[in-house]
């Protein structure tokens, strides 16, 4: 016998009644086939229903994080050697261009260490500079050799390393020699790199105040007052006397 359901208006406060009917084995037979499939609940999947591989394998390329070798034998069920699993799973990826890692007891697919520098994608980004760092910037061009403290002291904030390693990882900037002063600090000093890429032959080539303040770069914050031109030595020339002010 089977039972089958069915679903009849009501009255207004009850949309629907359920009235279960008993029908023959005769008439299941010939009941639709949605109807049956709904009848007919379907089999859980279990670990002894699947390769324990196959499972195995799915388990760790659904797993958000590398997945442990504790937490994969619980899924696979006590009687899968766990180890024979991931020993025919590591040989089975070992030529292709997925590989199956195992770091620190956890498992995890990645692509073949021999294909990395065909994967590797170059992109280069145009980064805009702080103010702090132009700023930095065009005190190490006119003031140079320079120490941080120096930096600080003209700018009249304090200089955060990152700003001097934005400059030095683009190539503008480099250490110079030592301050024959208690504690020897470091000075900086412009590249040639830095002449190249802004396309100036030597540091006498840099702008002058009057060309600064006719670009109008010192007419918004004038922080740097007068700045001196340094020579091709990397010796700050002597000041003009000329200031913002006059």
């Amino acid at each position: 016998m089977t039972w089958r359901r069915r679903h009849r208006p009501c009255n207004k406060r009850i949309n629907r009644v359920v009235v279960f009917q008993v029908m023959s084995d005769a008439e299941a037979e010939t009941a639709p086939v949605e109807e049956r499939a709904q009848q007919e609940p379907m089999a859980p999947v279990t670990p002894g229903t699947v390769s324990p591989e196959r499972l195995a394998e799915a388990l760790i390329f659904a797993a958000v994080e590398p997945i442990s070798r504790q937490d994969l034998a619980l899924r696979l069920g006590p009687d899968v050697d766990v180890a024979t699993v991931i020993a025919a799973l590591t040989a089975r990826y070992a030529d292709g261009g997925i590989n199956l890692f195992e770091f620190n007891g956890r498992l995890a697919f990645r692509t073949a260490l021999d294909l990395a520098p065909a994967l590797r994608v170059e992109t280069e980004v145009a980064r805009k500079l702080s103010r702090a760092a132009i700023e930095t910037l065009a005190i190490i061009a006119y003031h140079q050799p320079v120490t941080r403290t120096e930096i600080e002291g003209i700018r009249g904030v304090a200089t955060s390393k990152g700003t001097l390693d934005l400059l030095l990882e683009a190539g503008w900037i480099g250490p110079g020699r030592r301050r024959e002063t208690p504690g020897r600090p470091l000075t900086w000093i412009t590249t040639d790199h830095f002449l190249n890429y802004f396309s100036l032959s030597s540091l006498r080539d840099l702008p002058g105040v009057e060309e600064l303040r006719a670009a109008g770069l010192l007419e918004s914050r004038p922080v740097l007052g007068s700045i001196p031109m340094g020579n091709d030595d990397g010796v700050p020339a002597e000041p003009d006397g000329e200031t913002e002010g006059e």
